[in-house]
């Protein structure tokens, strides 16, 4: 890879008019090598912010664009307290209809092609908020990376449940499963392990 950029950079220089700068060679070939691997986001859901923030630690470690996924009606302590049976998240659960409306995304899903899909575990799976999001948009020709937050649930059915809702389409990998506060060695390892690129 490393020698591939460096005999780009070459090429380019070698091509460039007169006055032209070594640096601008190595802009190009930076560009060339980013369009080759596509463009990549970080989309995610939080209620409690333990999602964003790993979220977020994504998004600095690939230079991936971010994307938060918003619910009309923001969570509240009481919503998420599934202690209770007539909480909102326990009503969610028990009711596979719902889809919780989400305010219109602030960037075109269209123009990546690999989306890393963050959210909390809720009640074993994804929030029902997901679920929406997903059924909302086209995945086809997407790498999916999905990763959660959760205290003590297993990530579970939540990556494959997603896909399903998704019609199937784009390419999924394995849901992720982190804690909820996850290290910045524990995700620049996951991500090391998708084969996606860090940022240097």
């Amino acid at each position: 890879m490393k020698r591939a950029a460096a005999f780009l950079a070459s090429f380019l220089l070698a091509a460039l008019p007169f006055g032209a700068s070594a640096a601008d060679a190595q802009a190009d070939a930076g560009s060339a090598a980013e369009s080759a691997k596509g463009k990549s986001i970080v989309v995610y859901f939080s209620a409690s912010g333990n999602t964003k923030a790993a979220a977020e630690k994504i998004a600095e470690l690939t230079g991936s664009d971010l994307m938060e996924i918003v619910p009309e009606e923001k969570y509240t302590e009481a919503d998420l307290n599934w202690h209770d049976g007539e909480s909102r998240t326990s009503v969610e659960k028990d009711d596979a209809s719902i889809r919780p409306a989400i305010k219109p995304d602030t960037k075109n899903l269209a123009d990546y092609d690999t989306v890393f899909l963050g959210y909390p575990i809720w009640w074993g799976t994804a929030p029902k908020v997901l679920w929406n999001f997903v059924e909302k948009h086209d995945f086809t020709g997407k790498t999916v990376l999905p990763f959660c937050t959760t205290h003590s649930s297993s990530e579970g059915e939540s990556g494959r449940t997603l896909q399903k809702l998704s019609g199937n389409k784009g390419t999924w990998k394995d849901a992720k499963r982190f804690p909820e506060h996850p290290s910045d060695s524990d995700i620049s390892s996951w991500v090391n392990e998708t084969g996606f690129a860090l940022k240097k």
